[in-house]
């Protein structure tokens, strides 16, 4: 059974008012006025969130941020569980725990140093114009998020492994960027 959505649960039950009204406050570039008004509950908010794809099933780590935010380290460490029994889970054909902590780092180098050439990389990975097109409107004055969620769709449903990254970036003359990679 899939423990996801018990877990969204479990959360917003032990959030208090106080806790609720600065996770809200913490959202509040990412979610607009009005929506954030009519959030009554930990639930209410985790369900925009998941709308706007701030979390997702596979990434919770805006949610981590904002349980960090607030002090709540043992929900924090509630979400590294259930991340860690997902890992332990996941079917082979997922990349195991060591390969995931690579792609996170590597993705984390990628982003803080590739600039405008990104798109040249994207396509290397094989990402198609659309989905670049699909990111750079949803992140239009945030290069380093255009490039992180081009990433994140370049993991989805294929056999992502940093050794992928490190030839791309070769294959656009990125050598530094590859190298830093590989460090």
């Amino acid at each position: 059974m899939d423990s996801f959505y018990p877990l969204l649960h479990f959360l917003s039950s032990s959030l208090s008012e106080g806790e609720l009204s600065s996770m809200k406050f913490l959202c509040r570039p990412h979610i607009g006025k009005r929506k954030l008004e009519s959030v009554q509950s930990g639930m209410d908010l985790f369900s925009i969130l998941l709308e706007q794809q701030q979390i997702t099933r596979n990434d919770l780590s805006f949610l981590e941020d904002l349980l960090k935010n607030i002090k709540r380290e043992d929900l924090v460490l509630r979400l590294k569980q259930f991340e860690e029994e997902r890992e332990v889970s996941a079917p082979d054909d997922q990349p195991d725990v060591h390969e995931k902590r690579l792609q996170k780092a590597a993705i984390e180098v990628i982003c803080e140093n590739v600039g405008r050439e990104w798109k040249m990389l994207m396509r290397k990975l094989g990402i198609s114009e659309a989905k670049m097109d699909g990111i750079m409107t949803a992140n239009p004055y945030n290069l380093r998020e255009q490039v992180f969620q081009s990433l994140r769709e370049w993991q989805k449903g294929r056999d992502a492994k940093v050794t992928d990254l490190v030839k791309a970036l070769r294959g656009c003359n990125m050598n530094l960027v590859a190298d830093k990679v590989e460090e």
